[in-house]
């Protein structure tokens, strides 16, 4: 279960990045509230996972769901540059997440 709080955690980091474009710098009242509650659903679901998983570990691969998936988001809803160097450097962070993955220990 551990993992998938942190699955979903990460998830709801995707989302709440992606929320803060919409946000306008927090000018936009809803964006803002859907994009504050966001946060603090990736927050809580994380702080789950630390109960049972090593907290580098977590968090590692927490912020590495975010960024990878962050990234794959403004290609795809942004139309950001989907360079081969951006992709790489992608495909570096998901090996790490799945080398922490599978080298990681439940306490």
């Amino acid at each position: 279960m551990p993992w998938i709080w942190l699955i979903v955690a990460g998830l709801l980091e995707i989302a709440w990045a992606v929320g803060l474009k919409f946000t306008h710098g927090f000018t936009k009242l809803w964006p803002s509230v859907a994009t504050v509650l966001l946060m603090l659903a990736s927050f809580w679901c994380l702080a789950q996972a630390v109960k049972a998983l090593p907290l580098g570990t977590s968090y590692a691969i927490w912020t590495g769901i975010g960024a990878v998936g962050t990234a794959i988001a403004g290609i795809v809803l942004f139309k950001e540059p989907a360079t081969a160097a951006r992709l790489a450097c992608m495909m570096l962070i998901v090996a790490g997440i799945v080398g922490l993955k599978f080298t990681a220990t439940a306490q």
